[in-house]
């Protein structure tokens, strides 16, 4: 993975087509793309998108079609032939050692740094301080990847790829972890860089892909449905083609909470990996029937607040009040009987046991319930009955019930989490970017089923840095920044500037 001076003038794909077993992932897809041009590729999630993608950076193999550079037929045993020819990928699922610093998980793949057995760390350094001062990508060199929230690893995959000199960029879902601002930064960089590169570009965000490309193709099912001028069309026409129906994402409507407090957060302090206070006297409440967004820069405390909740880490001084009892420092089991849902940040970490099943993952919390539980034996015909209804309900694109729930593409998985979290009937709901990863018409479907939770008296504490998706579907906007509420104010106050502002840390005198 050297540094290229090879110039693309244009990539094709032809008649590519994959399969795995019981799923044909891509079928006969045709595309190009010239120097200079920004395609993005959109679908709804299992459309086939990822597949094509690792099919151009060698890590499948297609079962039929031709890749070809420059028109010039070319054969990709592995990502190093991909980045010989000076394609480079940032994946929607990060590719990083976690028990390496950021420093060393790029020096792996830079070869000007390896002189025979010795690693010039310093000259690495240099390039990553280089990356970092020209794209304005805050990522600390020194931290370890373990430490760090998924937003900051995808930023490091971003600065890893930049740092390996890639003239061919491809972006899965590259800004599903930053803030506007940040996002905004991105897009005006990617414009700038066209100039010298190509881009493929995939994303759900739709005003994204008006603001960004030049280009747009459109996946179903594996199949090109669509390819067109992006500026000839409407974000809600692409959302439309995409889905083959109109799509509206849902507001909140609802009357202000009276039913009073379900989850008190009365001045909490915890440590975060690294050992210093993520949660800094941090105090919120959230009402029966109210939805709280928790606005916030990844890495501000969000992570460490969900897992304190859960169970998942310690809690030095303060209380969480939930439902009148503190359950502060309760096990994850204590707390998930006391009628927590819990939708993580770490979808296939924590989120799912990926060697199990589908169906065996949507009963992870209830193996010993009577419902799926008799005499000591695990009741195989209702586990197989409630699998169907959930898997139809949520319209979760698998081969069956009995495949391994880690095989699935990234927003099926989320799909098989939300449905065993809302399935459970809790009675307050921590909900960690839900629909990250989502196209559309399944975050259509997933706001509808939080809104419905939170008519039918469910407290949800919503946690995004989709800022659309906050002041959609939350009563009150809670802002976070270094482990302490910055302000708390009411979604209709909440706009997008004034929560960016908060977000940076900058206080705010308006009254509200």
């Amino acid at each position: 993975m050297e540094h290229t001076t090879r110039t693309i003038n244009s990539l094709r794909v032809e008649h590519i087509t994959k399969r795995f077993p019981g799923v044909l992932a891509c079928d006969d897809i045709s595309l190009s793309i010239g120097k200079g041009e920004v395609l993005a590729l959109v679908g709804e999630n299992g459309a086939g998108k990822t597949t094509l993608m690792n099919v151009l950076m060698g890590l499948y193999h297609p079962d039929e079609g031709k890749i070809f550079i420059n028109d010039e037929e070319v054969h990709f045993k592995s990502p190093n032939d991909a980045f010989a020819c000076g394609i480079g990928m940032v994946h929607q699922q990060y590719m990083l050692v976690p028990n390496m610093t950021v420093l060393e998980n790029i020096a792996l793949g830079y070869k000007q740094a390896w002189k025979g057995l010795k690693l010039d760390l310093a000259l690495v350094r240099r390039q990553v301080k280089d990356v970092i001062g020209k794209y304005g990508l805050t990522v600390d060199p020194d931290a370890y990847i373990w430490q760090l929230s998924v937003g900051e690893q995808q930023r490091v995959e971003l600065v890893k790829t930049l740092c390996l000199g890639a003239r061919f960029l491809i972006l899965d879902e590259p800004t599903s972890a930053l803030t506007p601002q940040e996002t905004d930064e991105l897009i005006v960089l990617l414009k700038r860089m066209a100039g010298e590169l190509s881009i493929i570009f995939i994303s759900h965000k739709l005003q994204e892909v008006k603001d960004l490309s030049s280009k747009v193709a459109i996946l179903r099912h594996g199949k090109v449905v669509f390819q067109g001028t992006t500026s000839d069309h409407s974000s809600s026409d692409i959302a439309a083609l995409m889905t083959g129906h109109e799509v509206v994402l849902p507001h909140n409507t609802g009357e202000a909470c009276c039913l009073g407090p379900m989850l008190q957060l009365k001045n909490l302090k915890a440590r975060s990996d690294r050992g210093f206070l993520a949660l800094d006297d941090l105090s919120l409440y959230v009402c029966k029937g109210e939805i709280v967004g928790l606005a916030g820069v990844s890495g501000n405390g969000q992570r460490e607040l969900a897992e304190v909740i859960n169970g998942l880490r310690h809690v030095e001084s303060g209380q969480i009040l939930f439902d009148g009892q503190d359950i502060a420092n309760f096990t994850p089991a204590q707390v998930i009987d006391a009628g927590m849902g819990y939708i993580p940040e770490e979808r296939n970490t924590e989120g799912i046991v990926p060697s199990f099943s589908m169906k065996e993952n949507f009963i992870l919390k209830d193996s010993t319930s009577s419902q799926f539980n008799r005499h000591a034996f695990l009741n195989n015909k209702e586990i197989d009955r409630n699998a169907n209804e959930l898997r139809e309900k949520f319209d979760i694109r698998s081969p069956n019930i009995e495949v391994a729930a880690g095989s699935l593409s990234g927003g099926n998985i989320q799909k098989v989490i939300l449905a065993r979290e809302i399935s459970r009937n809790p009675k307050f709901l921590i909900a960690v970017y839900p629909t990250r990863g989502l196209d559309m018409g399944a975050a259509e479907f997933i706001h509808k089923q939080l809104l419905q939770k939170r008519n039918e008296g469910v407290g949800i504490l919503l946690i995004s840095e989709e800022l659309d998706e906050i002041t959609n579907l939350s009563d009150q906007v809670a802002v976070i920044f270094k482990g302490k509420i910055q302000k708390v104010l009411p979604s209709s106050k909440a706009s997008r500037r004034r929560l960016g502002i908060l977000m940076a840390g900058v206080k705010d005198d308006e009254e509200i």
